[in-house]
């Protein structure tokens, strides 16, 4: 072997391991290796939430809330007085659907079902049907839009971009707190480029980069509702509402008697 050969043979080799690490620095398991920041939700407002509810969606459309709540038999969505937590207006599902996160994207409302592989579309205005497209996953837990594309969870570390005109996977990330998967993510909500997420059964919320999935930060929420407000039916933190007329973020959960307007500090 000439010397030139052996030249270019080393030149090619360092190439490719400058390339090596770009590819990595790319690579959202490479980036999934942050430490996630910690913050506590502190109460800045109450309000009343009907504890019958089982949350499991949660949003803000044009300053409005709403909710979809779950269980077989008792499911349903509803536009909400926040002042008074009661339904402006409401519908309910049929026995055999449990009801599972929601969203507007285009006047269009999205309802996921939990193992029915439904998602209901309904005028958002109007709250008539408007069609229903099969969920290509084995379960639908929560849902978020960034304005373009629709982000459902499963109960799993992943979360999927969904095509809202026909529900097809777009793509998708999988979830890392401090380098390890997250799973159980369940109600989202996307605030200012970023995804919020309940995990079901944990009093706790991670807020997600969507482009790597590294959790950026977790908020400590487990004070929120009072020892003395809590009964054998209160459930988990669930519901996540960001409303952008006045930049404030709500929380509650399942069979709340409260709604909270949140803070978050360090």
């Amino acid at each position: 072997m000439t010397v030139k050969s052996i030249n270019t043979l080393s030149l090619i080799k360092i190439l490719a391991v400058v390339l090596a690490i770009g590819i990595n620095c790319q690579n959202p398991t490479f980036a999934q290796s942050v430490k996630a920041q910690r913050y506590v939700c502190r109460v800045v407002e109450s309000f009343p939430h009907d504890v019958n509810s089982y949350t499991q969606g949660l949003f803000f459309h044009n300053g409005q809330l709403y909710e979809s709540a779950g269980q077989y038999g008792k499911s349903s969505f509803r536009k909400v007085d926040i002042k008074k937590g009661t339904a402006l207006q409401s519908f309910s599902f049929p026995d055999k659907y449990f009801a599972e996160g929601s969203v507007v994207l285009d006047n269009n409302l999205y309802i996921l079902t939990w193992m029915e592989r439904v998602v209901f579309v309904y005028d958002i205005n109007t709250l008539k049907p408007v069609k229903q497209f099969f969920n290509p996953f084995a379960e639908g837990w929560g849902l978020t839009t960034d304005g373009k594309q629709l982000i459902m969870s499963d109960g799993s570390s992943n979360l999927y971009f969904m095509d809202p005109q026909t529900f097809a996977e777009k793509g998708r990330i999988k979830v890392k707190l401090n380098g390890k998967e997250l799973n159980q993510l369940n109600e989202l909500e996307y605030i200012k480029g970023e995804i919020w997420a309940n995990v079901y059964q944990e009093d706790y919320i991670v807020i997600i980069n969507p482009k790597t999935g590294a959790v950026r930060a977790m908020a400590d929420c487990k004070n929120l509702l009072p020892g003395s407000m809590r009964t054998t039916k209160t459930d988990v933190l669930n519901g996540i509402a960001y409303n952008p007329q006045n930049d404030q973020i709500y929380v509650t959960g399942k069979y709340w008697p409260k709604l909270f307007r949140i803070s978050l500090t360090k």
